[in-house]
């Protein structure tokens, strides 16, 4: 298995020696290369834009230019030069980030080795039941009662789908809970109380969906030369809430990176949030148990975490069964609603503190990837946080490319410390 790695600010610490940087990474198995956000740092700490706004662009579209910005042109000579040596390697290059057509018109100018853009998780509606790293599940914000309106929905009637599901969601006991949360799709209906407007609800945030994925897909084709469009969703299990129906996504991008973000607390991650929705559970239902909060996520999500039958439970790591089964099945669901494994990239994060979340093991990371090929995948990008360290680059490359040997002169990963008292001088 080939992977891809996600090159992230700051750009300098690989702009100032790419050459050893990406000699050390081919050896290991990297194959593609996504940079980004595409901004430099200043001496004070600010931020100077990669990207050249770029007034022909503007005024090929029939916009006005905006006033020009602050530009850092030897870095962003020194910037091309690392582009042009991916390149040069055969790595597709992508990069983090989007915007208007004016705006990727301007990148494209200023970095002609860019492949395409990528944008974070398109289209996607909140899937926290508790107010979480910016939304909670049961609200409509000011900007969203707007696009939906402009979609021709009923706001009202949204509204009261969701205040009707709200209120169900509080009013859950043991019995009714146990009764029909092993029933399926249909009791389920019964369980939430899911009427007309609920559905009404749920469908609308499909189509809100799709239509960021139209728009987005629209934009890029009014670029000069075709830019591929990448796209980085929710893993499946939390798709039916999102919107991210990735039978649906196809058709709109030409690579597709669904998440396999596992950790526990921190945002994102699969623990964490199973976590906090078994919690809010609890908070609103006091009569409920653990276990009935466990069994509400596998009703609504499919969601059985293998060996774990408990909040405490979430604190014991993940057992081989977690890999073997759920991950899996995630990364197998993924491939077959995609249909097509080529551009299928698994976005792979863990690491030290993966989005504030508990650090994950190497171990942990070999038994996603492991589970991920045996699934039928044949790439994934490795998105490090901050930066991958001597266990995690041990396990990529040995799974990917030359198993990497510590040394003292060799390469190490950036921001490893080499612990000198224990290598021999060769």
């Amino acid at each position: 298995m080939k992977f891809w790695v996600f090159a992230f600010n700051p750009l300098e610490r690989y702009m100032d020696n790419y050459q050893e940087v990406f000699d050390a990474w081919e050896a290991g198995g990297v194959r593609g290369l996504v940079v980004g956000r595409m901004f430099f740092m200043a001496a004070d700490g600010s931020h100077v834009p990669a990207i050249p706004q770029d007034p022909a662009a503007y005024k090929r579209l029939g916009l006005e230019p905006p006033p020009p910005a602050a530009r850092d042109e030897v870095k962003e000579q020194a910037l091309s030069a690392m582009f042009d040596d991916a390149k040069r390697r055969g790595w597709p290059l992508m990069v983090f980030d989007s915007g208007t057509p004016a705006h990727v018109q301007s990148l494209v100018n200023r970095y002609p080795q860019v492949d395409g853009v990528i944008t974070d998780g398109p289209g996607e509606n909140h899937y926290e039941l508790a107010k979480h790293h910016g939304g909670e599940l049961f609200e409509l914000r000011p900007h969203e009662r707007t696009q939906f309106g402009d979609m021709g929905f009923d706001v009202g009637r949204l509204e009261r789908g969701i205040g009707k599901m709200r209120d169900a969601f509080h009013k859950l006991t043991p019995d009714r809970v146990r009764y029909h949360a092993p029933g399926g799709a249909l009791a389920g209906l019964l369980l939430f109380d899911i009427d007309e407007d609920g559905l009404y609800w749920l469908r609308a945030r499909q189509q809100r969906s799709v239509n960021i994925w139209q728009k987005a897909r629209a934009d890029l084709d009014q670029v000069d030369r075709y830019v591929q469009l990448g796209g980085i969703p929710r893993i499946t299990s939390w798709s039916s809430l999102t919107g991210q129906n990735y039978h649906e996504m196809p058709q709109y991008f030409d690579v597709i990176f669904p998440k396999h973000y596992y950790w526990h607390r921190g945002f994102d991650g699969m623990y964490g949030t199973v976590q906090r929705w078994v919690q809010k559970f609890l908070e609103w239902n006091p009569s409920l148990s653990e276990a009935d909060g466990f069994l509400l996520m596998k009703s609504l999500f499919g969601l059985d975490l293998p060996g774990v039958k408990s909040l405490i439970d979430l604190e014991m790591g993940f057992p081989e069964e977690f890999f073997s089964q759920l991950v899996h099945s995630e990364t197998r669901r993924a491939i077959d609603a995609i249909g097509d494994v080529e551009k299928t990239i698994f976005w792979v994060s863990t690491g030290r503190y993966p989005h504030a979340g508990d650090p994950m093991p190497a171990r942990d990371l070999e038994g996603i990837l492991r589970a991920t090929q045996e699934a039928g995948a044949t790439r994934f990008l490795f998105h490090p946080d901050p930066d991958p360290g001597p266990a995690e680059w041990t396990i990529l490359t040995h799974m990917c490319g030359k198993p990497w040997r510590q040394s003292r002169n060799g390469y190490w990963p950036p921001d490893s410390r080499k612990p000198d008292e224990y290598l021999q001088p060769e």
